[in-house]
């Protein structure tokens, strides 16, 4: 059977911004792929750390969700005034965030057995806590359950959504992709190849290393 290592993260509160709103607090249901790539290079200790070739499927829950107030700094040019001011925030409550990785599956259990910097998920002051197993996957068709799937998966249900998939290093430039995402979940099943022994199907992402922007038209 194939091998893998999953990875299971939780954490207490969680924010994504949709970048796609300017100067608006609109918060997205489920991580980016490029966040929770940023994720295994703070384990790992960067980018430079990361297998270019690297992918991952994986499945995002939040048993509840709300809003709250934050400071919102409006960026401008050098030398103009700003003014910061007060904005609602959605947030994420109770989340476990699952990744399974199955290429480089000692260095990924390296990584997160002893992280080389901070996990965070989201915002920099969201900490999250990780743990990894080894697991085996079953060549069959599996629930698409919570995961996030490519949206050219013909099979798959939930909302359309563009996503950034890679980030560059000095965040000038992205990659976006289509994916779905059912936040309530979905028995619906999808062929993806692969699925754990609990019936979770694994769809794997595009890789989301920022070395690939280079390739990028």
């Amino acid at each position: 059977m194939p091998q893998a290592l999953e990875l299971i993260v939780t954490a207490p509160v969680v924010s994504f911004r949709n970048p796609l709103y300017d100067g608006l607090q609109v918060g997205l249901p489920c991580p980016p792929p490029s966040t929770v790539g940023g994720l295994l290079a703070a384990a790992a200790g960067g980018w430079d750390k990361v297998p270019e070739h690297t992918r991952f499927a994986m499945t995002f829950r939040a048993a509840g969700k709300g809003n709250d107030l934050e400071t919102y700094h409006p960026l401008a040019g050098p030398g103009t005034p700003t003014n910061a001011t007060i904005k609602d925030r959605e947030f994420l409550a109770h989340v476990t965030l699952t990744v399974w990785l199955t290429e480089d599956i000692d260095l990924w259990s390296r990584a997160f057995r002893r992280p080389v910097w901070p996990l965070r998920l989201g915002r920099s002051q969201d900490l999250v806590s990780t743990t990894v197993r080894a697991v085996e996957l079953t060549t069959s068709r599996g629930s698409q359950g919570w995961a996030v799937v490519p949206f050219d998966l013909s099979e798959a249900v939930g909302t359309a959504m563009r996503l950034t998939t890679v980030i560059s290093d000095d965040r000038a430039r992205f990659k976006w992709d289509s994916y779905r995402y059912a936040s309530s979940g979905t028995r619906t099943e999808i062929d993806t190849g692969l699925a754990t022994e609990h019936g979770q199907a694994i769809a794997f992402l595009p890789p989301v290393h920022p070395n690939l922007l280079a390739t990028v038209t």
